[in-house]
């Protein structure tokens, strides 16, 4: 009877490490397939990025290629020819009908020439910058509205004097991108306060925002808190994505499954476009509960 019961408990040591190794197993598995994901979005926001890069370069050819402009030379000492001046004003509105297919305009000034930036996002006109340049050698920025935090002076002072196409190309990228994460945090702010548990955070740049939120405004629900960075200040989308558990009482079991789904769509859509599903889906439920059951 002893050996018996022994045997008894060998058997069920032996099984429970058993299921302990295919669990660890499963795990690993699991893990491997997180880190591949993971891996994966990585890569798809690095081809997105190149792909918005090739078009921008794409248009700038473009429209190039139909005004044979590509460089604004600075302006030299005119003497007494009018021919000279009239050839670098028809080449500087050549210029600016060039870059105008591409969210850029401006106008000749007394000191040079004056910029306007354009930004937009998702179809929508948002804010414009201005910029004054002096023409002369080397080319110099004589005042501009160009939001203090933008790295204004870093691209002019690598790109200003030696390649003015890229400059402008540059700072567009930064100041569009900007206007855009702005333009996320207000619509977040504005349109979907009611899912907000707390006022959203965010730095002058829109590069960290941080907020606490439910998918199910009024609900029971349990509330999540989200950290938004945006390392790359060319981007519209988060380039790292943190959510963690905001309740006081036991995690839920479906926590995990639904933190690694918003995970993935705060990378992957504009913010504000998040939240929008998260309120289709209630409508959605809504509607289904307040359908009559028959019988």
């Amino acid at each position: 009877m002893a050996a018996s019961q022994q045997h008894g408990v060998l058997y069920q040591l032996e099984r429970l490490e058993a299921q302990e190794k295919r669990s660890a197993r499963q795990q690993d598995r699991y893990q491997g397939q997180q880190d591949e994901e993971t891996n994966l979005q990585v890569k798809i926001f690095k081809l997105r990025k190149l792909r918005d890069e090739l078009r921008t370069k794409v248009k700038l050819q473009e429209a190039s290629a139909r005004i044979p402009i590509t460089n604004l030379e600075p302006y030299e000492s005119v003497k007494n020819s009018e021919e000279n001046l009239e050839m670098k004003l028809e080449k500087a509105k050549a210029f600016f009908q060039a870059f105008h297919l591409t969210g850029f305009c401006g106008k000749l000034t007394t000191k040079g020439i004056c910029i306007c930036f354009n930004t937009a996002f998702e179809g929508n006109i948002l804010d414009s910058y201005y910029v004054d340049v002096t023409i002369k050698k080397p080319l110099t920025i004589h005042q501009h509205s160009v939001p203090v935090f933008i790295p204004l002076e870093q691209i002019a002072a690598k790109y200003l004097d030696t390649n003015f196409q890229h400059f402008m190309y540059s700072l567009s990228e930064h100041l569009n991108a900007y206007s855009g994460r702005k333009y996320q945090a207000d619509q977040l702010q504005c349109g979907f306060s009611a899912f907000l548990a707390r006022p959203l955070q965010r730095n002058s740049l829109c590069t960290l925002l941080s907020f606490t939120y439910t998918t199910d405004p009024g609900g029971e629900s349990f509330p999540f808190c989200a950290r938004l960075v945006y390392e790359d200040l060319t981007t519209t989308l988060p380039t790292n994505v943190t959510i963690m558990y905001q309740g006081t009482g036991a995690m839920p079991a479906s926590w995990e499954d639904q933190r690694a789904a918003h995970e993935t769509l705060f990378y992957k859509n504009a913010l504000h476009k998040v939240f929008e599903s998260f309120s289709k889906v209630r409508e959605n439920f809504d509607c289904i509960s307040s359908v009559p059951r028959s019988g």
